[in-house]
């Protein structure tokens, strides 16, 4: 008997009938609206997932279908509904009901909810409104209890009955972990099932606009890294897609703004082109001058001779006594202050391919690739280099340049506290996902883990104003621009490589990089060979000596050891 293949055979849980039901459904009720609708929340790619998944999962709060029905965030549900309830008793009117809320969600907005998602959502069109209805119920509560001030009596709202404003104020609610949360993009249900419910509560249209965006702006604006760059106009903050995307666009402003349609943006082929061309260009400037590649010639060409005295010269060179040797005068000499940079190009010349690859590993283990760092010195290099630093109050990540005549690394004033780090790396994700010209924000954050590698790099930042530290450490903002390095990949955008490219020809120019430069490429990049060389010449020696003991050196060599002649 033919085995014939199924699905369920796979997935216990699928159910092939209900499955060609939903097809035809779909394909019989939608019309351009599906198709007209932006994708807006995505699942976030897994390659980001990978790097920190608490930072892109809800931990206490599901919002969406998503995340909805994880068993281990049931906790938040009994403040869900007594937010809808709340919103049934209070605001709406008797002769609308919550279930009349729900079945015109259900008639009117169905395609267009289900088409703002990248995942393909299994629920019915039922259960997917009552999932909307619920969570942006939670959603308006929770923005009210944000942007409106507490009485002076010590009462909050006027609400006593509130249980989520009652639980938040004592404690038993982490108000900055639900922050953390609704912001998260797997965690985003569209601005306008929000903007809809308003309507209802409200009974019109102008005033639910004005209300919606007076809580976003109010709310997101003590978020936003970067603050004074202006408020958004409202037509494009009530067009904006969910939460996340209206705190993209406030902290990026850009008047050609144009959603994309696809999960990830897709480069044209003569842009690709031209980053390969532009990579190759790169690469061959780097690559080492003529001597060099002389000397490393003539290694490779040593290293395939293996006959002879060549091949007992190589066994007395690569031992490890004549590598002790070797690495010992550079071990004691790179303890003195003048010559502790020639510690790091000497080790790595005579690291194995085995021990570079071991040393590309964590030390807790995660074999993870790690993307390639941005080429730019650090704030404390900068400074040494007599760079100074200034904050941008207007503009933005747009206002960043590098003033050659002053020296001044002009910089947009970054706002930091405990939801910073989840916040912007869920920026990276939408942006990567989401739009269709320049990464611009994935490429500041690019800059920044360039320029902070330590603890001074972030104080001298935050002397200088660039950097509003409200965490507890510098040390914590280190880890925050650094801990996004493994979730980002290179990208660019013309304005900041120039920049990028002026601030790294005015620190090269120096004396002190130029003859640090010399050396790591002539000297240490032509270590190995010079260590040959040394040996080869050591041993002729030893033989000259072996020689004169056994001969009388005078005979072919007139030496005098008589100081007066």
């Amino acid at each position: 008997m033919k085995k014939t293949w199924s699905m369920q055979s796979n997935n216990p849980l699928f159910n092939e009938t209900q499955w060609v039901i939903t097809i035809r459904e779909t394909l019989e009720n939608e019309h351009e609206e599906f198709d007209q609708t932006p994708v807006s929340i995505y699942t976030v790619p897994k390659a980001l997932m990978a790097s920190d998944p608490e930072s892109y999962l809800p931990q206490h709060v599901p919002i969406g279908p998503y995340h909805c029905f994880r068993q281990e965030m049931h906790e938040m549900e009994r403040y869900k509904l007594a937010a809808t309830r709340r919103m049934r008793q209070v605001h709406l009117s008797n002769n609308i009901r919550i279930e009349d809320v729900v079945q015109k969600m259900n008639d009117e907005f169905e395609s267009r909810i289900r088409a703002c998602y990248h995942k393909y959502l299994t629920v019915s069109g039922e259960v997917l409104a009552w999932i909307m209805v619920v969570d942006s119920c939670f959603l308006l509560e929770f923005l009210h209890i944000c942007v409106s001030s507490p009485p002076k009596d010590g009462r909050t709202l006027n609400e006593p009955s509130n249980t989520l404003v009652r639980d938040i104020v004592r404690g038993k609610l982490e108000k900055n972990t639900i922050t953390r949360d609704i912001m998260k993009l797997e965690n985003q249900i569209p601005l306008f099932v929000l903007r809809k419910m308003l309507e209802i509560k409200f009974g019109s249209v102008e005033v639910a606009d004005d209300e919606l965006y007076m809580m976003l702006t109010t709310f997101l604006e003590q978020l936003s890294p970067f603050r004074d760059i202006g408020k958004l106009p409202e037509n494009q903050a009530i067009t904006s897609t969910h939460m996340l995307g209206f705190l993209y666009r406030l902290a990026l402003p850009r008047p050609k703004f144009r959603p994309g349609k696809g999960m990830i943006r897709e480069e044209s082929k003569e842009s690709r082109r031209n980053d390969v061309e532009e990579d190759e260009e790169n690469q061959g400037s780097k690559n080492p001058g003529y001597f060099r590649m002389v000397l490393v010639e003539s290694w490779k060409v040593v290293k395939r001779l293996n006959h002879g005295p060549v091949k007992a010269v190589k066994k007395i060179v690569t031992s490890r006594g004549v590598v002790f040797i070797t690495k010992l005068p550079w071990t004691i000499m790179s303890s003195i202050p003048g010559l502790k940079f020639l510690e790091e190009p000497v080790r790595s010349a005579f690291e194995s391919d085995d021990e570079a690859k071991l040393g590309g590993e964590d030390e807790d283990g995660d074999n993870t690739p790690l993307v390639e760092e941005i080429e730019i010195p650090s704030v404390r290099q900068l400074s040494e280099a007599y760079v100074n630093f200034a904050p941008v109050h207007q503009g933005g990540i747009s206002a960043i340049k590098f003033d050659v005549s002053t020296r001044t690394f002009y910089l947009p004033v970054v706002y930091l506290d405990e939801n910073s780090d989840a916040i912007m790396r869920n920026l990276v994700a939408y942006e990567q996902c989401h739009a269709t010209g320049p990464v611009i924000f994935t490429r500041f954050t690019e800059l920044m883990n360039g320029i902070i590698d330590t603890e001074e790099d972030a104080r001298i930042l935050r002397e200088n104003g660039i950097i509003v530290n409200r965490m507890k450490t510098d040390e914590d903002v280190v880890k925050l621009w650094n801990g996004m390095r493994r979730s980002l990949r290179l990208t660019k955008w013309k304005m900041l490589d120039k920049m990028i490219e002026d601030v790294n020809n005015y620190y090269n120019q120096r004396w002190k990089v130029k003859l640090k430069n010399f050396m790591k490429k002539y000297v240490f990049g032509s270590w190995q060979f010079l260590t040959f060389l040394a040996c080869v010449v050591l041993l002729l020696l030893m033989g000259l000596q072996a020689f004169c003991s056994v001969y009388n050196c005078h005979r072919f060599f007139p030496i005098s050891n008589d100081p007066e002649q």
